[in-house]
C-alpha cells in the first residue's frame, strides 16, 4: 500500500510543480481562458483528449456499458475515436480556429453573439453551460471516489476532497497556461497507464490471454444478441457519447487556443491515436466484466452497482502494487484533467460573459480573471454537493451532455459551414434540442424527491442518451427548416458574418 500512495503522491508533487512553474506565464484573461492562442499540436491535442476521457468513461461508462452489451460495448469506444475524435477535428478544430482567433472569442456564449448578434443568446448559454455542467463534474468524482474505496480503502469524502484541491490549484496558479501544460504531462501518464492495464487486464487468470476473449466471444454474456430496443439503447449511447462533444464548450474551446492552421492539421492524428488507444482500451477492459463477476456477484455491489465494476475488477486482477499505483495516478490525472477543463469553462463563462457583460461592463480583464478562479472554487463545491447523491455516473453524464450538446451543437457547427444559418432558426433549435433533452433530469429530480415515484418515471429517468440524441438531431433539423423559413426575416450581414475570413485550403 505504501508504494500505491508514494505514486499517488509523485503525480501531486509534479501537477503543483507545473502550476507553480508554468503559472508564472499566465498574464491576462486570455492566457487564463485560452492559453494566449499559442498552443501547439500535441498541447492541443492531449487537452482534448484528457478533458473528454476521464473517471467517467473508464469507471462509469466502460463498467456499465461492459455489463450490459459484453463485447459490444467495444464499439462505443470505436464512436468515440472516429466520430468523437477524428471526424471532430476534421470538421470544427479548423474553422473554430479561424474565427476565434480572428474576432478574438474566448467562450462559446461569445461565439453566438457575435454570429447571430444576440446579447440574450449569449445570456441563455452562459447560465445553460454553468448549471448543467455540474452533474458532469459531479460524475467524475463520482467515477475517482468508487475506484478509491475499493482499491485504497478510503472514504467517498476523502477521495473527492484530493480531486477538488488538486483540480482546484491548476486553475486558480494559471488557468488555461497552466491546465494545458498538465494534460500533456497527464496525456502521456493515461496513455501509460491504460497500455499496461491492458497487458496485466489480459494475463489475469479471469481472462487468459486472447484465447479466453475468443471463448468468451462465444458465449451469450461475450457477444450476447440483442434485441432492437438493446440496438437502439447502444446505438444511443455511441452517438451521444461521439457527437456529444461537438456541442459540449470544454471541448469546443481546445481549439480556440491552437498556435496555426498547420498545428490544428497536425492535432488530428495525435488525438486519434490518444482516442484510440484510451477510450478503445477502457470500454475493452469493460467488456470483460463477466470475465470476473457473475451477476449475483455485480447485484452485491455497493449502488449504483455499476460504478463499481471496474474498480473490483482491477482488485481481482490481483495488479503489482506499482501499477494499482500507476492506474490510480491515470484516473485521477484524467479526472483531474476533465475536471479542470470543466470548471474552467463555467467559471469563465460566469464572469466573463454574464456577470461582466450584464452588470459590469467597464470591468478590467485582472478583475475579470481574480473573479473567474473564485467562482471555479465555487463550481468545484457545487459538483461536490450534488456528487454525493445516489445517481449512477451514466445518468449524470449523459443529462449534462443532453441537454448542452442538445442546445448548442445545431447553431455552433451550422454556422461555421452554412452562411444561411440566422438567429431565429439557431433560438428555434437551441430550445428544442434543451426542453427535448429535459425529461430525463426532471424525471430524476422528481425520483430523488418524491416518496413513491412512478415506474414510468424510473424509465424514463434512465433514458438520458435516448433523449439526447433525439435532442441533437431535431435541433438540427428545427435549425435548418426556421432559418430557411425565416431567411426573408433575417438581415444578410447575419448571415454572413463569419465569412470576411477564409480557412486555409487543404
Amino acid at each position: 500500500m505504501s508504494t500505491i500512495w508514494v505514486t499517488i503522491g509523485v503525480y501531486v508533487v509534479a501537477m503543483v510543480a507545473v502550476g507553480l512553474v508554468v503559472g508564472r506565464k499566465s498574464k491576462n484573461i486570455a492566457d487564463f481562458s485560452v492559453g494566449g492562442r499559442n498552443a501547439g499540436a500535441w498541447i492541443s491535442a492531449m487537452s482534448y483528449g484528457t478533458a473528454y476521457f476521464s473517471a467517467v468513461m473508464f469507471i462509469g461508462y466502460a463498467g456499465g456499458i461492459g455489463n450490459s452489451f459484453g463485447l459490444w460495448a467495444i464499439l462505443v469506444g470505436v464512436g468515440n475515436a472516429v466520430f468523437g475524435t477524428w471526424l471532430a477535428w476534421r470538421v470544427l478544430a479548423r474553422r473554430t480556429r479561424e474565427v476565434t482567433q480572428r474576432l478574438k472569442i474566448k467562450t462559446m456564449p461569445q461565439f453566438f453573439e457575435m454570429r447571430y448578434q444576440s446579447h440574450a443568446m449569449k445570456i441563455f448559454a452562459c447560465v445553460v453551460i454553468f448549471i448543467f455542467l455540474i452533474p458532469y463534474s459531479a460524475s467524475v468524482y463520482k467515477g475517482l471516489s468508487s475506484v478509491a474505496q475499493v482499491l485504497l480503502g478510503v472514504s467517498d469524502t476523502s477521495s473527492m476532497v484530493i480531486i477538488a484541491v488538486v483540480s482546484a490549484l491548476l486553475l486558480v496558479l494559471g488557468g488555461y497556461v497552466v491546465q494545458a501544460r498538465a494534460d500533456f504531462v497527464q496525456g502521456i501518464v493515461m496513455m501509460v497507464g491504460v497500455a499496461f492495464l491492458i497487458l496485466f487486464v489480459l494475463r489475469s487468470k479471469q481472462v487468459g490471454g486472447l484465447s479466453g476473449i475468443a471463448a468468451f466471444a462465444k458465449t451469450d454474456l461475450g457477444l450476447p444478441e440483442l434485441s432492437s430496443k438493446k440496438w437502439t439503447a447502444l446505438l444511443s449511447l455511441v452517438l451521444m457519447t461521439s457527437f456529444g462533444t461537438w456541442g459540449l464548450p470544454q471541448m469546443i474551446q481546445k481549439y480556440y487556443g491552437i498556435r496555426d492552421d498547420a498545428q490544428a492539421k497536425r492535432g488530428i492524428a495525435i488525438s486519434t491515436f490518444f482516442a484510440v488507444l484510451v477510450a478503445g482500451g477502457g470500454y475493452f477492459i469493460g467488456s470483460l466484466s463477466h470475465m470476473f463477476f457473475d451477476v449475483d456477484q455485480i447485484a452485491a455491489f455497493p449502488a449504483p452497482q455499476q460504478d463499481y465494476i471496474v474498480p473490483n475488477m482491477l482488485q481481482a486482477a490481483d495488479l503489482p502494487a506499482v501499477l494499482v499505483g500507476i492506474v490510480i495516478v491515470l484516473l485521477i490525472a484524467a479526472s483531474v484533467s476533465t475536471l479542470s477543463s470543466i470548471t474552467l469553462t463555467a467559471s469563465s463563462t460566469l464572469s466573463m460573459d454574464f456577470i461582466k457583460g450584464l452588470f459590469h461592463k467597464k470591468m478590467s480583464d485582472k478583475t475579470v480573471t481574480r473573479l473567474t478562479k473564485i467562482l471555479c472554487v465555487l463550481f468545484v463545491i457545487l459538483s461536490y454537493v450534488v456528487a454525493n447523491t445516489k445517481t449512477p455516473i451514466l445518468d449524470m453524464m449523459s443529462y449534462s451532455w443532453g441537454i448542452i450538446s442538445g442546445s448548442f451543437l445545431a447553431p455552433y457547427v451550422l454556422a461555421l459551414y452554412w452562411k444561411g444559418m440566422n438567429k431565429i432558426g439557431a433560438w428555434a433549435g437551441m430550445l428544442t434540442g434543451f426542453f427535448l433533452a429535459m425529461p430525463p433530469a426532471l424525471c430524476k429530480l422528481i425520483a430523488t424527491f418524491a416518496n413513491a415515484p412512478g415506474a414510468k418515471v424510473l424509465e424514463i429517468a434512465g433514458k438520458g442518451p435516448n433523449y439526447a440524441v433525439a435532442a441533437m438531431v431535431a435541433s438540427i433539423v428545427v435549425c435548418l427548416l426556421v432559418s430557411l423559413l425565416a431567411a426573408k426575416k433575417t438581415p444578410e450581414k447575419e448571415g454572413a458574418f463569419f465569412y470576411t475570413g477564409l480557412v486555409a485550403a487543404e
